[in-house]
């Protein structure tokens, strides 16, 4: 893993990411934290040609995105669009919004729509990916919902973008996962995990959790990851401390 391939995710910050303005001095902090490149989730309305002004004016690639759900599946030649604004080729759908995983017809649908989407960005030169949380752990036919996902679509058509935090709060097994989709493991959210005194599990800052990066990366890096991405859900204090935190730790210990 190279400096220039890690990431800020974006959403860790979103609160600062509303505005232009706000944007424009995000970008900044980012860039003086030290990262050479960012994910775009959580914006507030802001378009595209100002986003691309902004990250470039610091030196920041936007190496991909997240685009809305519902877009992705419905309309995505919008989400097409957009990525092409940006002069992006990379993306995944966040959440499955209103999808019943102990449904049937409700798993098959959304793949079937995932595999359709992601046909429609392989034709425009782009690529979508699958961002899971715990939810796709649950039993579908014997196995977790998200090995369904990836058996019933084409690797042409969705990639994986594993999120290490909910990969293990699902039960998974973070450098098996990274395994499983080899070749097919273009982009990865690393999220560290820890618990609390109270037994509560919590977000928290790479390197302070339970998760085995050195391994995780290591496995990811076999499949062909090309970014790895630094995410927390919520943070302490200032998102930007626990960036820097994240940040300093890869550099530490595991960016060559």
């Amino acid at each position: 893993m190279k400096p220039a391939q890690v990431a800020a995710q974006l959403y860790t910050v979103r609160d600062f990411c509303k505005t232009a303005s706000a944007l424009a001095a995000t970008a900044g902090r980012i860039r003086a934290i030290g990262y050479e490149a960012v994910q775009l989730s959580g914006l507030g309305p802001i378009p595209e040609h100002e986003i691309v002004k902004i990250m470039a004016g610091e030196g920041l690639v936007i190496c991909a995105t997240h685009e809305p759900a519902a877009v992705i599946l419905d309309q995505p030649e919008r989400a097409i669009e957009s990525l092409q604004k940006l002069g992006c080729r990379l993306t995944a759908y966040p959440y499955p919004q209103g999808v019943d995983f102990g449904d049937a017809d409700s798993v098959t649908t959304l793949v079937r729509k995932l595999d359709a989407a992601g046909a429609r960005f392989r034709a425009a030169g782009l690529t979508l990916g699958y961002h899971n949380h715990d939810i796709e752990f649950l039993k579908f036919q014997g196995a977790p919902v998200l090995d369904y996902i990836y058996a019933h679509t084409d690797p042409r058509n969705l990639v994986g973008e594993l999120d290490t935090y909910w990969v293990h709060f699902g039960g998974g097994d973070c450098v098996e996962w990274c395994r499983k989709l080899r070749g097919r493991l273009p982009f990865i959210h690393l999220k560290d995990y820890a618990i609390t005194r109270e037994r509560q599990p919590i977000f928290c800052e790479i390197g302070a959790g339970t998760l085995p990066f050195k391994r995780i990366i290591a496995e990811a890096e076999r499949s062909g990851c090309q970014w790895f991405i630094v995410e927390q859900d919520t943070c302490p204090n200032d998102p930007f401390d626990s960036l820097k935190i994240s940040l300093d730790y890869l550099k530490a210990n595991l960016v060559v």
